[in-house]
């Protein structure tokens, strides 16, 4: 009797990888939709006679947005991203110390920029509730904010989940450089619409 041969393993499912893609579009959608209606309340804001050109009355004048700190947060949320990728390349090797080290860095990294975010708010003579510009700023940089502290959550899940002995299992790396990748480019987004164009 000849034994017919075993059945092919079932593809991946890929549920996680799937699953930060869906948790990244809709917070990309929410903070689009929130930079939609900055752009609009921009747009209706009264005109003036600057030096140059006319003027939107939509910032108040003696609000100084601190352009370095955000241009720093900016080059941070790159360098996630690349530690991040450093962790998903090490743990496709099977390297567990340089995943680790990759894992812990994008923690760091996240770490310091929390602490850019909340030097911007410091930095800012505004109150949450001194018109609509304050608003507008504090809701759509708190959401990126809470978006932040959610990648930390996912990068302490990521860590301890590589810790527990699951290295054969790179899913967990991957979909974690995943919602790195795309919280910086939420970030681009709030650094081009709230601190370039203002």
């Amino acid at each position: 009797m000849i034994a017919l041969p075993p059945a092919p393993a079932p593809a991946p499912r890929r549920q996680l990888i799937l699953g930060t893609a869906i948790a990244g579009a809709a917070a990309s959608m929410l903070v689009g939709g929130m930079l939609a209606i900055w752009w609009r309340f921009r747009e209706a804001a009264p005109l003036r006679q600057g030096r140059f050109r006319m003027i939107a009355d939509w910032k108040p004048k003696s609000v100084v947005i601190p352009e370095v700190i955000t241009t720093v947060l900016l080059f941070t949320m790159v360098m996630a991203c690349l530690m991040a990728q450093y962790a998903v390349y090490a743990a496709k090797r099977r390297d567990r110390s340089n995943t680790l080290l990759g894992l812990g860095l994008v923690g760091l990294v996240g770490l310091a920029a929390l602490n850019a975010q909340a030097a911007v708010w410091g930095r800012i003579d505004m109150g949450i509730r001194d018109g609509a510009y304050s608003t507008m700023f504090f809701t759509v940089t708190g959401t990126f904010f809470a978006l932040l502290i959610a990648g930390l959550v996912y990068t302490l899940v990521a860590t301890f989940r590589y810790l527990g002995g699951r290295t054969a299992e790179t899913e967990v790396v991957s979909a974690h450089a995943l919602y790195w990748y795309i919280l910086t480019a939420i970030y681009c987004a709030v650094w081009f619409v709230v601190y370039v164009t203002k």
